[in-house]
Formats: C-alpha cells, sequence, structure tokens
C-alpha cells in the first residue's frame, strides 16, 4: 500500500531543484506541504493532511542529510582540473548511413596534421554529429558531399574541464555542474564526456556567463 512518504518523496525525486533545497533548509515545510496536497491526495485516492505531508517532507530531509555523500561531491569540485575555451566552432548533423564512417575518414585524413584545432565525433543510433573549428567547413562539407546534412550550426564555444581521475565513482558531480548552468539559464548546444573529461558546447552569446559559471564550481 502506497504511503504519504512514498508519495512525497516520488515527488522530490522528480523534482532536483527541490530537493536541493531542501537539503539545504532553504524551504519552507508549510507552504510545500500546501503545494503537494493535491498531488499526493490523487495519487493516494483520499485527502491527506498538510500536517501529515510536512512530516514526511521533514523526514525525507532528514534521510538526505544521511545517506546522500555530498561531502564527497564537495572534495571532487575542489579537485576540478583545467579549463579550456575554444571558439569559432561549427557542429553539423549527418543522418547515420553505411558510407558515413568513409566520410568521417576522409576528414580525419585532411585534419590530421593540424593540432591546433578542435574536433569530435559522436555517433548516435539515427544521427551523427561532428563539431570542427570553422575554419574547416568547406573540408567537412566536400568529405560529407555524399552524406544527408540535417543541421549546420554555427557561432559556438566548448568549454572543456579536466575532471577528477576517481570522478566515475562518486554519484552526483555531472548533476552539480549540469545544475548550476541551468541555476544561471545557461541552455547548452551539446554536451561531450569522456572518462576524465567533460565538455559542454554553448552558443557564443552565453559562453562569457557558462565559464564563469564552471570556472566557479569550486568556490560554491
Amino acid at each position: 500500500m502506497k504511503t504519504v512518504a512514498a508519495c512525497v518523496e516520488s515527488i522530490v525525486l522528480q523534482q532536483p531543484f527541490l530537493e536541493d533545497a531542501l537539503s539545504k533548509e532553504i524551504i519552507n515545510y508549510s507552504a510545500l506541504a500546501e503545494h503537494l496536497q493535491q498531488q499526493v491526495s490523487q495519487q493516494l485516492g483520499k485527502t491527506v493532511k498538510t500536517g501529515s505531508i510536512m512530516m514526511a517532507l521533514r523526514r525525507y530531509k532528514d534521510k538526505l542529510t544521511v545517506s546522500r555523500p555530498y561531502y564527497k561531491i564537495e572534495v571532487l569540485l575542489g579537485q576540478l582540473g583545467d579549463i579550456t575555451l575554444r571558439s569559432n566552432l561549427s557542429d553539423f548533423t549527418f543522418r547515420n548511413s553505411d558510407t558515413l564512417i568513409h566520410s568521417q575518414a576522409d576528414i580525419l585524413n585532411k585534419i590530421k596534421d593540424k593540432n591546433h584545432i578542435f574536433y569530435t565525433f559522436t555517433r548516435g543510433i539515427l544521427e551523427s554529429n561532428i563539431i570542427i573549428s570553422s575554419s574547416e567547413k568547406a573540408d567537412v562539407l566536400d568529405s560529407f558531399k555524399s552524406e544527408k546534412c540535417l543541421e549546420i550550426k554555427e557561432n559556438l564555444s566548448a568549454i572543456s574541464l579536466l575532471l577528477p581521475k576517481n570522478n566515475t565513482k562518486v554519484a552526483g558531480l555531472y548533476y552539480q555542474i549540469l545544475k548550476r548552468l541551468a541555476l544561471q539559464n545557461v541552455s547548452l548546444y551539446e554536451v561531450i564526456s569522456t572518462t576524465n573529461e567533460f565538455t559542454i558546447v554553448v552558443e557564443d552569446d552565453i559562453v562569457d556567463n557558462a565559464f564563469s559559471i564552471i570556472k566557479n564550481l569550486n568556490k560554491n
């Protein structure tokens, strides 16, 4: 049988910002309980008093404090490495095909000696993306001339961040980065990651704000 506590936890888990506010004790329990009352009552099929919801919220907050290793996240944030900013980038989206890999090989051959340029390739289920220095646009279009180009986006910048070697052992690091960007209304055009690197691609007009947020991750 579903309980008030289970309903409240389910609702809060779907709203990470709300969970974060609870963990930091910067939320009004009474107001939140009134806000959630109708939703909890609907899920349980009966009227639920706000007092019961407030109690469930407080118990959930206590569980957050005990069970969530936020201290590990803070340690990781303090160990973040160098930040690299690359501008003048273009993003090309191509429909996947049997010949796409040959087109990719062709562009790789053209840029193999250009160590100064930025280049990433990501293959999805239906489409693939190339993000590359805009100076190479003509070569990309030539190498992929037989492919279906779905979209081209220019005036992009990439911010790359070196992560601590143990970043894969602690849950929530990406969440902390993305949360802070979202709180400042920074929209991401692409997200790219390797084991120890995390890169966001944004439009040029918001790159200064995004860079400032990334730079100050270990200071918040």
